[in-house]
């Protein structure tokens, strides 16, 4: 059975279907009522920007995109939701929406973002986007840290304090009166 597809036409083809994946999934998180429901989806969401990147030959930026934000970015979010506490009322509410449906579209999903990424390391077209490709050159981790913390250190800094603010901001929202 032999391939008659131009060399890049997967990797199109599973870039256009992740873009629709996380297109799909933000809208989900824009929608969604319940915030938890909406990290679930924002996650579904930063995963599939991460295959965009992997596809467009930037596996580094998409590791970033998997350990920065799908990660460390949703562990604070729910932190903040976590310290906001609002009691157990909210606790029985969550345990009646976490039910077994609740968790068919996000899944549904991540499935179709598995299964991309299992067809593109089975198919061979890794590196390759449909074009001649420049030479691509290994960047070691101490090059990033350096650039990081030099020529993009206004952005990091800024970058630092938006998620303070963030913090601070929850911290306050979720602060009981000494009334209550």
């Amino acid at each position: 059975m032999g391939r008659t597809e131009r060399p890049g036409a997967a990797m199109n083809t599973v870039f256009y279907i992740s873009g629709a994946v996380a297109i799909l999934a933000t809208l989900m998180v824009i929608t969604r009522l319940n915030a938890i429901h909406a990290l679930l989806y924002l996650i579904v969401s930063l995963l599939a920007v991460a295959v965009a990147f992997f596809t467009l030959g930037a596996p580094f930026v998409a590791a970033l995109e998997v350990i920065i934000y799908a990660g460390a970015i949703m562990v604070l979010f729910i932190f903040v939701i976590m310290m906001l506490n609002l009691g157990q009322a909210a606790t029985e509410q969550e345990r009646k929406w976490l039910s077994p449906t609740m968790w068919i579209g996000p899944g549904i999903l991540a499935l179709i973002l598995a299964i991309e990424l299992v067809y593109l390391f089975s198919s061979g077209e890794l590196g390759t986007n449909g074009r001649d490709m420049v030479a691509v050159k290994a960047v070691p981790p101490r090059e990033v840290g350096a650039s990081l913390f030099s020529t993009y250190l206004l952005g990091a800094e800024l970058a630092g304090m938006l998620l303070l603010a963030g913090l601070v901001g929850a911290f306050h929202l979720g602060r009981r009166s000494e009334g209550e």
